[in-house]
């Protein structure tokens, strides 16, 4: 397939493949789930591309070089002062329609607290939430959210015998 590249960003290049399909190239992601109990943890952070505050699990792209689970355990360290024992629990396409990335979603045990500091240009705010409340606010779309994050919570609730 002939690629052509119409724009090439700081965390995107647009293409167009053979001149007929326009595909979005991104780097890869991990998103964590990390729960305590009946709680799992999120962070709060305003997203500039929809104007709004958003409750998420941590996550973010996965840095050249780096494997999904070096990324996994860099983002919740970095977001939530975090580490843990990491289990792969899904890997999926994000939006295959137009993008190749795919997120690879892990979950987090064993949890333990480290000392650090938060990302350059992160502003979060860390927050343990109810599993099922969450669930329900998001459902209700009283909580803006993302898709991985929602994948995260129905993998757990599935587990447990919830939904």
């Amino acid at each position: 397939m002939k690629r052509n590249v119409i724009y090439q960003g700081k965390i995107l290049t647009l293409v167009t493949l053979d001149n007929r399909w326009e595909v979005v190239e991104h780097a890869d992601a991990v998103c964590v789930l990390a729960l305590r109990g009946d709680e799992v943890l999120g962070v709060r952070q305003h997203r500039p591309a929809i104007g709004r505050e958003t409750w998420e699990l941590p996550a973010g792209l996965i840095d050249p070089g780096e494997t999904p689970l070096e990324a996994a355990r860099r983002e919740l360290a970095e977001e939530a002062q975090l580490s843990g024992t990491m289990t792969l629990l899904s890997q999926v396409y994000t939006s295959p329609g137009f993008c190749q990335e795919k997120l690879y979603l892990y979950e987090a045990s064993e949890l333990s607290v480290i000392p650090g500091r938060l990302d350059d240009g992160e502003e979060v705010a860390v927050e343990w939430r109810r599993l099922r409340e969450t669930w329900h606010e998001i459902a209700r779309g009283d909580l803006a959210t993302s898709a991985p994050t929602t994948l995260g919570l129905a993998i757990a609730l599935a587990r447990r015998g919830w939904l």
